[in-house]
């Protein structure tokens, strides 16, 4: 898959790997903590409906209590907003692929030294590539 591969196309795919890491770690936190009980207070539409009254997973999207299809369009338009308008690098300051802090957040990044970094930014490729399996678990 990558033995003619250069260094452009192995950022795109590590760049891939992340987004789709951090993605599935938030999916399975959701999971984990619905299923625990923990759901948002307050009503959910106009109507009055609570958060809790919609089932947990995949039962969300089909079944007799889904989540209608107004919000699920609502959903799927956030996402594409965040995937098109926030979650990329837009003033060019990325250090490596999925770098998105677009020189306003820090949270004290740059006063790591490089070994520091590498080690962080592996571990969180690694816990994405859990979350992965993990979620897929869930499923």
């Amino acid at each position: 898959m990558l033995a003619d591969a250069d260094q452009e196309r192995f950022d795109r795919l590590r760049y891939v790997e992340l987004k789709h890491g951090r993605i599935c770690q938030l999916a399975f936190l959701g999971q984990i903590v619905t299923r625990g009980g923990v759901h948002l207070s307050g009503s959910i539409d106009q109507a009055g409906h609570s958060f809790d009254s919609y089932p947990n997973g995949i039962a969300a999207l089909f079944g007799e209590n889904a989540i209608p299809t107004a919000g699920l369009l609502q959903i799927i338009a956030f996402v594409g907003f965040l995937e098109l308008g926030v979650m990329k690098d837009v003033t060019g300051e990325a250090e490596f692929p999925g770098d998105f802090r677009n020189g306003a957040l820090d949270f004290g990044w740059d006063s790591f030294d490089e070994e520091t970094k590498l080690t962080k930014r592996a571990v969180e490729l690694n816990n994405g590539r859990a979350a992965q399996f993990g979620i897929l678990g869930l499923m």
